[in-house]
C-alpha cells in the first residue's frame, strides 16, 4: 500500500484496476484508475483524502499499518465526493475526534453524504495549517473544479500541490509518476478526463489556475487524486489544461450517426467523402452511436473543430443513441464548434429538424439546413451527400 512520494510524504491510496464505470454508467473507464491519498509525517500529521466507498475498511486496516490511527492529527478533505472521502465513516469511527479540515461548502457535502457532525474546520483560501519542522499546509479554494466544495491544498517545503481532481485521469497503474508510464495512454486518459468532466468549467479552470500561478508558489510536484503524481515538469499538464480551456479544437470533423437499415450510414460515409475531397488536411472520424463508447465520442468532439449528427427519423423523433449524445453535449457545453444534422426518412422526416434543435441548445454553432434523404439513399442521394460534406467546412 505504502509509496514513498517525497521526503515524508507517501502514497496510501488503492489502485483499482477492475473500474470500466463512473459516475454511476456516466463515464467509461477502459484502464480502470486510481484513488490516490496521502500522508504527510511532520512532527504532526496529515491525511490528505481517503478512498472509494468499497474500499473503505481495506484503506484504514492498511493505513493502521502504516501509522496508529490515533497519530492522526488531521484529515484535509480537498472535495466530499464518495470516490474520495468514502473511507471517511470508516476511519472517523476509530478516531472520531479528529479535526477534518475543507471548504464550507465541502461540510455541506460531507453532512449531506455521510449524515454526521464531525469536527469540522471551514477553511478559506490563504489559511494555513502548522505541521512543525517548518512546514504547513496552505489552502486553496477551487471551486467547479469540479464541484462547488472543491479546493487545492499546496505543501510549503516540498513544493506539492495537492490538486484533488484537477490534473487526474481514470488511469489504473503501479507506476506512481508521470514519467514512469506510456505518455499516450497517460494524455489520452488525461484529455479524456478533461473532455468529460471540466469541460463546463473551462472559465473557472483559466480562472483558478492563474489565480493559484499569481501565488508564485514553487510547485514540484502535482499529487492528483485519480491517475499518476506530475513530478516531471508538472508544468506541462497546467499548460496543457489551459489551452483545453480556451475552446480548445484541432483541425478534426467527427461524424456522429445512428442507422436502422444503413441508409444514414450510407450518408455519413458519402458526407465524410466529400470533407476528404475538400480538404484532405483535416482529419475526420466517424462513429455509430449504438456501437461507439459515449464518453470517447464526446472527448473526439472536445478536439474537433467541426461535427455532425445524424439520425433517421423513427416515430417523428430521433434514434435515442443521438438524443443521448446531444444531451451529453448540451451539459458540457463545447465553444466554438460548427455543426450541421443529417438523416434518412421513410415518411414524415422530422429527424434533421430535431438534431438541429438539439445542436443549437448544446451551443454548436449550426451552418447549413441539414441535408434530408428518401427512404435508402440512392445514387443521387449520395452525390448530393459528398456535395453536402464538401461545402459544410465552408
Amino acid at each position: 500500500m505504502h509509496k514513498p512520494v517525497k521526503n515524508n510524504v507517501s502514497w496510501v491510496g488503492k489502485v483499482d484496476w477492475e473500474l470500466r464505470d463512473f459516475h454511476g454508467h456516466e463515464l467509461s473507464t477502459h484502464r480502470g484508475t486510481s484513488y490516490n491519498s496521502y500522508l504527510i509525517k511532520e512532527e504532526k500529521v496529515a491525511l490528505v483524502d481517503t478512498v472509494w466507498l468499497p474500499y473503505a475498511e481495506e484503506f484504514v486496516d492498511n493505513l493502521a499499518q502504516e501509522i496508529p490511527l490515533d497519530r492522526i492529527d488531521y484529515i484535509i478533505v480537498n472535495h466530499g465526493e464518495i470516490d474520495h472521502s468514502g473511507a471517511l465513516p470508516e476511519l472517523m469511527r476509530h478516531i472520531p475526534d479528529k479535526p477534518i479540515y475543507c471548504t464550507a461548502n465541502g461540510i455541506k457535502s460531507l453532512r449531506g453524504h455521510y449524515h454526521q457532525d464531525w469536527n469540522f474546520h471551514p477553511v478559506k483560501t490563504g489559511d494555513r495549517l502548522d505541521l512543525g519542522n517548518g512546514k504547513q499546509l496552505v489552502f486553496f479554494e477551487a471551486p467547479l473544479l469540479h464541484w462547488p466544495d472543491t479546493m487545492f491544498t499546496y505543501l510549503t517545503g516540498d513544493n506539492i500541490l495537492f490538486s484533488n481532481d484537477a490534473f487526474g485521469q481514470h488511469y489504473a497503474t503501479e507506476e506512481l509518476f508521470n514519467d514512469r508510464v506510456d505518455q499516450a495512454e497517460l494524455y489520452a486518459e488525461a484529455m479524456k478526463y478533461y473532455a468529460n468532466i471540466l469541460t463546463p468549467f473551462s472559465g473557472q479552470v483559466t480562472k483558478k489556475i492563474n489565480e493559484f500561478l499569481g501565488l508564485k508558489l514553487p510547485v514540484a510536484m502535482i499529487c492528483t487524486s485519480h491517475g499518476v503524481i506530475w513530478r516531471d515538469h508538472p508544468e506541462q499538464i497546467i499548460e496543457k489544461y489551459l489551452a483545453w480551456a480556451n475552446n480548445y479544437q484541432e483541425n478534426r470533423v467527427v461524424i456522429v450517426y445512428d442507422t436502422m437499415w444503413e441508409g444514414t450510414r450510407l450518408l455519413a460515409e458519402a458526407i465524410a467523402e466529400g470533407i476528404r475531397e475538400s480538404d484532405p488536411a483535416v482529419i475526420i472520424k466517424l462513429y455509430n452511436a449504438s456501437k461507439s463508447d459515449k464518453n470517447d465520442i464526446m472527448t473526439e468532439i472536445f478536439r474537433a473543430k467541426a461535427v455532425l449528427f445524424g439520425s433517421p427519423t423513427v416515430n417523428r423523433a430521433i434514434l435515442h443513441t443521438i438524443a443521448g449524445l446531444l444531451e451529453m453535449a448540451r451539459g458540457l457545453a463545447f465553444k466554438g464548434k460548427k455543426a450541421a444534422a443529417f438523416g434518412t426518412y421513410g415518411w414524415s422526416g422530422e429527424s434533421v429538424a430535431l438534431i438541429n434543435e438539439g445542436l443549437q441548445k448544446a451551443g454548436f454553432q449550426v451552418v447549413d439546413e441539414g441535408l434530408k434523404a428518401l427512404w435508402r439513399p440512392d445514387s443521387d442521394s449520395l452525390r448530393k451527400a459528398r456535395e453536402f460534406g464538401a461545402k459544410f467546412l465552408g
